[in-house]
């Protein structure tokens, strides 16, 4: 059975939705599927780095100022989506990203490629986008085998949107260099980043977006400053786009002006490998997200053992399953009171550390991830066709 993914995005472009289509990707490899992914230009990997057919198409930036960029890289778009899906022919489409599936929506709902049952994986929130762009995501709706979400909330959402379909829930998943745990890495990385045994490191990790509100960073640096804790802060960013290292200069010195240059060990555009490994030198991972569908980055650091304390937007309470873990930007003092413990209580660290491993193992696998999807292809086979096959 062949499967063609459809992104707005290159896929090695490190974010949620793209690792978790390109795992996702090699997993159905591994059950005989043939999976291609249409996307923009590849970034720095090239096409034969990668063990699925990837087909690229020209494609601008996705936050253009211009409105008149915006529509022409909407047009474009839809006349390379015509075209790839003209010539690989898929037996079923699985459009991956939000705008991707406004632009296959317009083709869709004109009747093209009405014979092709397609899946929408939502990785945004219902009450996120715009009136415009859900207008358009309900209208393709109508013609969609199915629908994902990622967590339960979203779906309760999108149940009160009354789309009229089928909606299954597929948490995200990570990449396979997560898969295995290996203890001995933990002193190795802090070795290698100059950190002692004794130091204590909060993790900050992820690409420049609004969402993400990196101009909060330096807000809870000042917080556990403040509170006296002392730590380090093992920062990773990922840019996309050329102002986003004006946004990367500002945060550095947002933190640094707090703590010194040598309480900060910062890296940027690393790869799964090398994020993989850089969890294992965090004790607590952060996240000051204002808007998250799900987390991919907190379910990165579970898998490596540490502990995790987020914002509770989104999807994101789902995610990490534990209140006191859990805090808002009106109540900073909860999240400098949760980070003190674990700062000081190294006990306490300890088992909270197990707590998010074991959430891990026993719900974001990769393994149970990739089954899902599988799951639901041969569902819509037989729905859509009336049998199912490879």
């Amino acid at each position: 059975m062949k499967i063609l993914f459809l992104m707005e995005y290159p896929i090695d472009l490190p974010g949620g939705g793209q690792l978790s289509t390109w795992t996702l990707c090699d997993g159905l490899l591994k059950q005989g599927y043939e999976p291609v992914v249409a996307c923009p230009t590849l970034l720095k990997k090239r096409k034969a780095d990668f063990g699925f057919k990837v087909v690229e198409y020209k494609s601008d930036e996705n936050r253009e100022r211009n409105r008149a960029a915006r529509l022409f890289n909407f047009l474009t778009r839809i006349g390379a989506f015509k075209r790839i899906i003209a010539r690989e022919k898929p037996d079923i489409i699985h459009v991956s990203m939000s705008e991707s599936l406004i632009t296959f929506g317009f083709l869709r709902c004109l009747g093209i490629f009405k014979d092709i049952p397609f899946v929408y994986t939502d990785r945004g929130l219902a009450y996120g986008y715009r009136r415009h762009s859900k207008t358009c995501i309900k209208a393709t709706l109508k013609h969609a085998a199915g629908m994902i979400c990622t967590t339960q909330y979203n779906r309760d959402l999108w149940l009160k949107e009354n789309v009229g379909v089928p909606i299954t829930v597929i948490p995200n998943t990570i990449s396979n260099a997560f898969d295995s745990y290996d203890d001995s890495l933990r002193s190795a990385m802090r070795l290698k980043a100059g950190i002692r045994d004794d130091e204590f490191v909060v993790g900050f990790a992820g690409r420049i977006s609004e969402e993400k509100d990196w101009d909060f960073v330096p807000v809870l640096v000042k917080a556990l400053h403040d509170a006296g804790v002392k730590f380090k802060v093992a920062l990773v960013i990922s840019v996309y786009e050329e102002r986003d290292n004006d946004i990367v200069r500002n945060i550095k010195a947002g933190i640094t002006g707090l703590i010194g240059d040598e309480n900060l060990i910062y890296m940027q555009d690393l790869t799964q490998a090398e994020i993989a490994d850089y969890y294992y030198m965090v004790d607590v991972f952060v996240m000051s997200s204002m808007f998250e569908s799900f987390g991919k980055a907190a379910v990165e650091a579970m898998s490596r053992r540490c502990s995790v304390v987020s914002t509770s937007v989104g999807g994101l309470p789902e995610v990490i399953g534990k209140e006191e873990n859990l805090y808002s930007k009106d109540t900073v003092d909860k999240f400098v009171t949760r980070v003190k413990r674990l700062s000081e209580d190294k006990a306490e660290l300890e088992r909270d550390r197990e707590f998010f491993y074991n959430r891990y193992r026993n719900l974001y696998t990769t393994e149970a991830h990739v089954m899902r999807h599988v799951e639901l292809y041969k569902k819509i086979r037989e729905t859509d066709h009336g049998h199912s096959d490879k």
